[in-house]
């Protein structure tokens, strides 16, 4: 018996991110990594931490290897341009 994982797709349709992929969130603009599927959603955290959110996997595309590394960078480099708080 094969159980579909959802993970294969048909002709046409890019495949379903898996656990640990590196996507971009088209409706909010912003790039995560997978860590769950809660059925048609996706769990994703910023590349750089923080808080966690979730998007349907049908707003997401995967991203390449130095498209993550400069979305990684951007994350960075904003969060050392803004004041530390209390000081």
């Amino acid at each position: 018996m094969t159980v579909d994982d959802g993970s294969h797709s048909s002709p046409g349709t890019r495949p379903s991110p898996t656990i640990g992929d590196t996507v971009r969130d088209t409706r909010r603009n912003r790039f995560g990594i997978v860590t769950d599927r809660i059925g048609p959603y996706l769990r994703l955290r910023p590349l750089t931490g923080g808080r966690a959110w979730e998007a349907a996997s049908e707003d997401t595309e995967p991203v390449s290897e130095p498209e993550a590394l400069r979305a990684r960078l951007a994350e960075v480099n904003a969060r050392s341009s803004k004041p530390c708080p209390g000081g």
